[in-house]
């Protein structure tokens, strides 16, 4: 894309810790961003956007943002930045934002989280990206950045993996424009299992031992299993074709224990009675694995522990 080209123009759907950074840094660079919002659509109408960042404070006063997306326009790009848990709205939400040419780009957490995207628009239009970012949503169109923030993103449909496709391209330059770390991939898949690697221990043993990042990493024992789940999310790759290295493991668990102390986003959805991403995180790898041949055990039972303190949190029950 030619510097002198215009840039793309975006709708976001879910304005928080993913949604609120990355959305409002492309709207302070300039680019035309469109929010739908459900909580918060008052507050970011009446006050606009706020963000603390390790890249940056700032404050957008004035942001376009709507509760209804039958009202909002077309654009060239919709990122998807809401929960897993709320992509059964996704059929009644797209038709209204997409053309012909728009590209849904989907920021979620778990594996295969594009198939509901791909079912409303076709899985030729969905690109799929993992964030991999300390972020929270700590008030009403309120985002603090703590740590990282890089995006790797990548095509979800078959015909069109193994490359770095033209619109990816697009993106790049206006997510790099807007100073935000990106890098597209060639194989989505790979990069959606690498995050599992970290997201399927640290987000689930947040939960089952209410801990941080920190808290986990300083006791051995807890760390260990860590550590432990983290191999067999990459056996459970294996078996399903992609390689996850050790030296990745490794890596994260290095990461992890650099970072400042983190409560994962399932932790604050459990402490805020709000439905877990467990089959987006665990569900759909448990299942992809199995289908392959392979029994991910430590995980399985890791998930059913989840699925018992999500009901019984959700039902209202004390712990």
């Amino acid at each position: 894309m030619q510097a002198s080209e215009a840039k793309m123009t975006y709708a976001v759907l879910g304005v928080g810790a993913v949604g609120g950074l990355y959305g409002g840094l492309l709207a302070k660079s300039g680019c035309q961003v469109h929010f739908l919002a459900r909580s918060d659509y008052q507050h970011l109408k009446q006050h606009g956007l706020r963000v603390e960042s390790v890249w940056g404070n700032f404050d957008l006063p004035s942001v376009s943002v709507y509760q209804d997306a039958r009202a909002m326009p077309v654009v060239d790009c919709v990122l998807v930045a809401w929960k897993t848990t709320s992509n059964h709205e996704l059929s009644q939400v797209l038709p209204h934002l997409c053309g012909p040419k728009t590209m849904v780009l989907v920021l979620q957490n778990g594996l295969d989280v594009e198939r509901s995207a791909a079912q409303v628009v076709g899985g030729e239009k969905v690109l799929g990206g993992c964030c991999f970012l300390c972020s929270n949503k700590i008030g009403p169109g309120h985002v603090r950045h703590l740590d990282y923030g890089r995006i790797a993103f990548g095509e979800y449909d078959s015909l069109l993996r193994g490359q770095i496709t033209n619109r990816m391209q697009k993106i790049k330059q206006d997510f790099s424009l807007a100073g935000i770390d990106v890098q597209p991939a060639e194989d989505l898949w790979e990069v959606r299992w690498k995050k599992l690697a970290w997201n399927i221990p640290f987000n689930g043993l947040s939960v089952v031992l209410s801990a941080d990042t920190s808290a986990l990493m300083n006791h051995g024992p807890a760390s260990q299993l860590a550590e432990e789940l983290m191999i067999e999310v990459a056996e459970s790759a294996a078996a399903c074709g992609v390689a996850v290295p050790e030296s990745h493991v490794q890596q994260m668990l290095t990461y992890t224990r650099n970072m400042v102390p983190y409560a994962s986003s399932m932790l604050l959805d459990y402490q805020a009675r709000r439905p877990l991403e467990l089959e987006a995180i665990f569900g759909n790898p448990i299942r992809f694995a199995m289908a392959a041949g392979y029994q991910p055990k430590s995980i399985q039972m890791l998930y059913r522990q989840l699925q018992f303190i999500d009901w019984r949190n959700r039902a209202g029950q004390p712990g």
